[in-house]
């Protein structure tokens, strides 16, 4: 399938959800669940008829040996999952449209889950009977069909990405509350292009999960670079989420991208479920930005957060604890500590912060100092504005290296500033392209010495340049210029092929010396070393000091005409009341 037919796909499917909101009788912010429930429904069918033929030859090849098995176990085997004949989709798809189509597809999800018992409690199997209203019985019918025509060769990792385009969507749709449960996938590409998790057995922890977004993309960047079916068993996922209905959500999408992990629902600041505290070797998370009820009893022994120190700036105290136990006054740094002390000995980690974090004081500023003197934190990115449903202005990305304290880049740190690297997706909405991750990921790159990747980008961009065709009315269709601009943009920053610190873009700054570290107060705000572009006109210096005295008598002459003007009023207004 190409990208243009898989995207006509998606389109198509998503009119779904619009007749959904239109008819059903379901909350602005549920219809999303039904959804994606029909979704696991017709990749779990697709996906067990392609190995229909295989399972039944391997049945009956082994009836009678020592080695029988059952056609539940050997389904397992292939697909990770037994499909009972009622869940087919055939089988729904061809009954009446009436209101007993939602009870089939409940009874579908049940038996799934009880023939699973992995799945127990993930598919939405109570929301089906709002969908056959007494106005539209048919709708459920209506809905089904449209995924029906998901063609049944179709490979099965593109279900994946069927199912995070309506998490998307369904985050758009949704705002400021979308947020809690989805973070855009370019930003979540970019993050995982910059950790360049490694194949093996290895441990990801996201303690504030949503929808699992970062465990799949991590998942998806192993397939990019060559990992097998053997190679993806050895990586696990443990998630930690509070809201249950995301659980559900983040579950699926591990399923229908064969992730393997492990979800649970919990609350981070009071659990840990996962017995963090050195363990992971990537940790990656867009937690909940500034909260302020975390009571401060319940987490000051907790190692995962007290290792670098505890914000205690002001005595607070719980809105809703009739007790008026303190709280920590802003979480932030909670998650911060968190996620650096999760770490391994070489572990990585990535998570999405407030601006505001980067120079905050007091408390902050104390556990701040103490991880840039520890070597800990590898580079900072500023993104743009409007990445985000759930805010509006940009955000940091912080990524820590333990690793990196043992080296002779301990005492110094990368710094992005990637607010004017975009693409404009609406009025409200912005993304990265593909290119643009890219470039930014060989930034970092770049400054870890791997020209090699430098070189084979350009490469790339050059390969496509010479495919592309002049014009094109497809906005899908990259022309050559297109192409260009981003050999442009690569070469015209690091005409070495080498890393090097572009004004505007990207600056390595030390721990000591002129503007360092120290010097700018511990400060990890990106702005702060990268400084601003200022436009070359051209000028000689000459030149420019004769255009400035040519346009400052050009404003006193324009100041004089002005005062006259101003006389001129006040004389007329004088006439009018004498």
């Amino acid at each position: 399938m190409t990208d243009i037919q898989l995207k006509k796909l998606k389109d198509n499917l998503w009119h779904s959800a619009d007749m959904l909101r239109a008819s059903a009788h379901l909350a602005a912010n549920k219809y999303g669940q039904p959804i994606l429930g029909l979704i696991f429904l017709r990749y779990a069918d697709i996906l067990f008829k392609q190995h229909k033929a295989e399972i039944a030859e391997e049945y009956q090849r082994k009836i009678g040996t020592r080695s029988e098995k059952t056609m539940k176990e050997i389904s397992i085997e292939k697909c990770g999952f037994y499909l009972p004949e009622c869940a087919y989709f055939d089988f729904i798809n061809n009954a009446p449209d009436d209101a007993e189509k939602a009870t089939l597809v409940k009874k579908a999800m049940e038996e799934i889950e009880k023939e699973n018992p992995s799945m127990a409690g993930v598919l939405p199997k109570e929301v089906y009977g709002q969908l056959v209203p007494e106005e539209e019985p048919e709708l459920l019918s209506k809905i089904i069909r449209i995924f029906k025509d998901i063609p049944e060769d179709i490979s099965i990792d593109l279900f994946g990405e069927i199912y995070e385009y309506f998490l998307g969507n369904f985050a758009l749709q949704e705002g400021k509350d979308g947020g809690t449960f989805y973070t855009p996938a370019t930003v979540v590409r970019y993050m995982v292009e910059v950790l360049k998790p490694e194949i093996g057995n290895k441990l990801f922890l996201d303690p504030a999960c949503g929808s699992g977004g970062m465990f799949v993309q991590a998942a998806r960047y192993m397939h990019r670079h060559n990992a097998t079916a053997e190679d993806m068993m050895k990586f696990m996922c443990y998630g930690v989420e509070k809201e249950p209905d995301t659980v559900k959500l983040a579950k699926m999408n591990l399923l229908l991208n064969n992730v393997r992990g492990d979800v649970r629902e919990a609350n981070s600041f009071y659990a840990d479920p996962h017995n963090a505290v050195g363990r992971f070797d990537y940790v990656m998370a867009n937690p909940p930005f500034n909260v302020d009820e975390v009571v401060y009893d319940k987490v000051k022994d907790d190692p995962r957060f007290n290792e670098y120190g505890i914000p205690k700036n002001k005595s607070k105290t719980a809105k809703k604890d009739s007790d008026k136990k303190e709280t920590v006054p802003n979480a932030n740094y909670l998650w911060i500590s968190y996620f650096a002390t999760a770490l391994n000995e070489k572990g990585r980690a990535g998570l999405v912060m407030a601006n505001s974090a980067s120079d905050a004081g007091n408390s902050e500023y104390d556990i701040r100092k103490k991880m840039i003197e520890a070597g800990i934190i590898m580079q900072m990115v500023t993104l743009p504005s409007n990445m985000f449903s759930s805010v509006t202005l940009p955000a940091t990305l912080w990524f820590f290296d333990n690793a990196k304290k043992g080296t002779d880049k301990k005492d110094e740190i990368l710094f992005v500033d990637a607010r004017n690297v975009f693409t404009q997706v609406d009025r409200a909405h912005r993304k990265f392209s593909e290119e643009q991750i890219k470039n930014l990921a060989i930034i970092t790159r770049l400054y870890e010495g791997d020209t090699a990747a430098f070189a084979e980008l350009v490469a790339e961009y050059k390969a496509k340049l010479a495919e592309a065709p002049e014009t094109s009315d497809d906005k899908d269709v990259m022309t050559k210029s297109y192409w260009q601009a981003n050999i442009d943009w690569l070469l015209e920053r690091f005409p070495d092929g080498v890393y090097r610190d572009v004004v505007g873009l990207c600056k390595v700054a030390k721990l000591d010396g002129e503007d360092g570290i120290v010097d700018q107060d511990y400060s990890l705000n990106p702005g702060r070393y990268v400084g601003v572009v200022i436009e070359d006109d051209g000028m000689t210096a000459d030149e420019f000091k004769a255009e400035m005295l040519s346009l400052n008598t050009e404003l006193a002459k324009l100041n004089d005409e002005a005062h006259r003007l101003e006389a001129k009023i006040t004389d007329n207004l004088k006439g009018l009341f004498e």
